[in-house]
């Protein structure tokens, strides 16, 4: 069961260029794996966001893990994404082993008529962002990201949260875990990830201006160079 390459809508396109912007604070070694990373989990998110039945997303889910697991033992399959990893994210250190887990990440968010509990939101946050970061950490020799990946996720899913109460006790603890790790100031080389989770505040500090806003461009180039 594989996922077929789309074009994305214009919103997800306009999140994807700001992350492009973000990788190429990253050093150069480390850029192409940086971005086989987020195009992982913009294939994961895609997932929730394309199905409506449970079970279907959990068997989809389900097939990205056991692939996640085959890259360190396993030919790699015909689909892009695996590809990109294995070429580019593998050779860094980042075994399909370290990735799976972000299988379980997006699990916590299958919809199954439970409330979205705090729990939940918790093993969202830790398993999707704190992976995917401490992943490109270990790409950028920059151990303990773990953190600011998960504030990052926290606030993202904050944006795609329908009910108010439960966005609203989302983006609290979001804003309050992004200020605590963005207070220290992150060296160089993990200005991409910091720039990541900088963009994700400002999108909740100022919603009105959306990915794509060019202040937006500006705050996250003034972080690459001054790491504020």
């Amino acid at each position: 069961m594989t996922d077929a390459a789309t074009k994305p809508p214009p919103a997800i396109e306009a999140v994807m260029r700001e992350q492009a912007l973000a990788v190429g604070y990253a050093p150069a070694s480390a850029r192409d794996g940086f971005a086989a990373l987020l195009d992982l989990d913009h294939q994961l998110a895609s997932i929730l966001q394309s199905t409506t039945e449970p079970m279907i997303g959990q068997m989809r889910l389900t097939w990205w893990y056991e692939a996640l697991e085959k890259l360190d033992r396993e030919p790699v399959p015909a689909h892009p994404v695996l590809q990109r990893l294995a070429e580019c994210v593998l050779p860094g250190g980042v075994r399909g082993a370290n990735l799976a887990p972000m299988i379980e990440g997006w699990e916590a968010l299958l919809d199954d008529g439970e409330p979205l509990d705090d729990e939940r939101i918790a093993r969202h946050a830790d398993m999707r962002g704190g992976v995917l970061f401490g992943s490109v950490g270990r790409l950028l020799g920059q151990p303990g990201t773990e953190p600011l990946g998960a504030a990052w996720a926290r606030a993202d899913l904050a944006q795609h949260v329908s009910d108010q109460a439960t966005r609203t006790r989302i983006r609290a603890a979001a804003l309050s875990d992004l200020d605590a790790v963005l207070a220290f100031k992150l060296p160089r080389p993990a200005r991409g990830l910091s720039g990541l989770a900088v963009l994700a505040r400002e999108g909740m500090r100022h919603p009105d201006r959306l990915p794509g806003h060019p202040m937006r461009a500006a705050r996250l180039a003034w972080h690459g160079l001054t790491g504020r």
